[in-house]
């Protein structure tokens, strides 16, 4: 006869079928925190290449700019080597024309001394001014060689540089793409969970942003200006590339901000941090420039008591945040 189990035994059974089928909800949080998390390590990733590719273009920018010169010098001294040229045929054809050198080899013979000397007087200018512009010429020539030659290595850099900012916005790009797939693979209603939760998260990181900007009231001077600048934009959504006036990335950010105050920085963190004076880490003040990773790919304006403001990175906001990025460490402090 079989035995009967008891209500208890099959509330403990239930319970274990239970345990052994259904997921934690623990596990599937996690799950989609890991998600998260390798989004964000993609997003950062894309940011620090999309700063590389920054760096190349203004690069590029200048190098453009001072092979523009260099040709436009090439150019006037490939004129005057033509002028000097043209002198120099002009003289050469007189001197055919009126026979000088047949008409010199008379006058030495002649038995008119005077003659001969008042018109060899006449050929040594000829013979003066015919050496002068053949050492014009020379010199001129020279100079647009070694030109033609900085002209040469001038494009060569500019190719390379022209690759460069191909790769790294590529590499930018790439990355996006991946993040965008990770999202892809998940559930329609995990990725709304994870961009509400996302934007929860910016929200209330824009909220405390917004009081701790009040902490900037006291700082004067060009680093005080570029600071309150930098935290009207507390908010704005980060682009690659972007330098206002409601998108930007975090060198835009400081370049626009510094502008605000009357200096002139370029659209590059790495760029950034070879300018100004550089400060020792402990002695930061509100407005000094933070410079992050190795090389250096992010920048932000420190404004006091351990925080920064900054455009993070693809995905974020302007915001306040602590003045440390984790794997991208602290490499310099500058002052404007």
């Amino acid at each position: 006869m079989r035995k009967r189990l008891s209500a208890g035994s099959l509330a403990a059974i239930a319970v274990f079928l239970i345990s052994i089928t259904t997921p934690p909800l623990a596990t599937a949080a996690q799950t989609l925190a890991q998600v998260q998390a390798q989004i964000n390590r993609l997003e950062e990733e894309a940011t620090t290449a999309a700063e590389g590719a920054q760096e190349a273009k203004v690069k590029l920018a200048s190098l453009t700019r001072s092979l523009a010169g260099i040709q436009a010098q090439a150019a006037i001294q490939g004129k005057t080597v033509d002028a000097i040229s043209k002198t120099l045929g002009t003289i050469a054809v007189n001197q055919y024309k009126s026979g000088s050198l047949s008409q010199s080899l008379e006058l030495l013979f002649s038995s008119d001394p005077s003659l001969y000397l008042s018109s060899a007087g006449s050929l040594e200018a000829i013979t003066r001014r015919k050496s002068t512009e053949l050492r014009k010429f020379q010199s001129a020539e020279q100079q647009l060689n070694a030109t033609s030659l900085t002209v040469s290595d001038r494009l060569a850099q500019v190719k390379v540089l022209q690759k460069k900012l191909a790769e790294r916005s590529a590499f930018a790009a790439s990355k996006l793409a991946q993040a965008e797939s990770l999202l892809a693979k998940l559930k329609k209603e995990d990725r709304e969970r994870l961009a509400k939760l996302a934007e929860d998260l910016e929200n209330a990181d824009q909220a405390s942003s917004l009081q701790a900007a009040k902490s900037a009231a006291g700082v004067s001077g060009r680093a005080g200006i570029a600071l309150k600048y930098a935290l009207l934009q507390i908010g704005d959504r980060y682009v690659f590339g972007a330098a206002g006036l409601t998108t930007w990335d975090c060198s835009g950010l400081t370049m626009r901000a510094f502008r605000t105050a009357g200096v002139s920085l370029p659209h590059s963190s790495r760029a950034q941090s070879r300018m100004g004076k550089s400060i020792p880490f402990n002695q930061k003040k509100p407005g000094d420039l933070m410079f992050f990773g190795r090389p250096v790919s992010h920048v932000g304006i420190y404004l006091g008591g351990g925080r920064m403001v900054h455009a993070p990175r693809s995905g974020s906001r302007v915001k306040v945040a602590e003045a440390s990025l984790g794997r991208k460490p602290l490499v310099a402090v500058r002052r404007f």
